[in-house]
């Protein structure tokens, strides 16, 4: 998947937990949980956009780990709303396994360039 495809695929997600957020009851511990919710899902796109205008490649894998933090921590509050009985999972399972597949896209960028860095730095003529 090309960067573009993945911007897009990550401001997807964004905008449909901006929607889930909007659509939560009002109740107290749904608005308490929505705004952690909105917080770090509308921060996922936003910054995997910086990770790809990192200037390094330990740039890239330091803005990458807040994209993965980020992601998990949407989950994290997904899982919540469930939990609480809040929502009903049937109706956010398909964005928690949306936001499962980025997080698994996230993890193996991560680990690719660490490997890639830890070979340019065993063999430097090869960087």
């Amino acid at each position: 998947m090309s960067p573009e495809e993945f911007k897009k695929r990550t401001k997807t997600f964004e905008l449909r937990t901006i929607r889930l957020v909007e659509a939560l009851p009002a109740k107290r511990a749904a608005q308490v949980i929505g705004n952690q919710l909105l917080r770090a899902g509308t921060s996922v796109g936003a910054n995997y956009r910086a990770a790809c205008r990192a200037k390094s490649r330990a740039d890239f894998i330091s803005k990458m780990g807040t994209v993965e933090e980020e992601t998990d921590e949407s989950l994290y509050w997904m899982e919540m709303l469930v939990d609480a009985g809040l929502i009903k999972q049937a109706l956010i399972g398909e964005l928690m396994r949306e936001g499962s597949e980025i997080l698994s896209v996230v993890v193996a960028s991560i680990n690719t360039s660490k490997r890639h860095s830890q070979s340019a730095i065993r063999n430097p003529q090869s960087a």
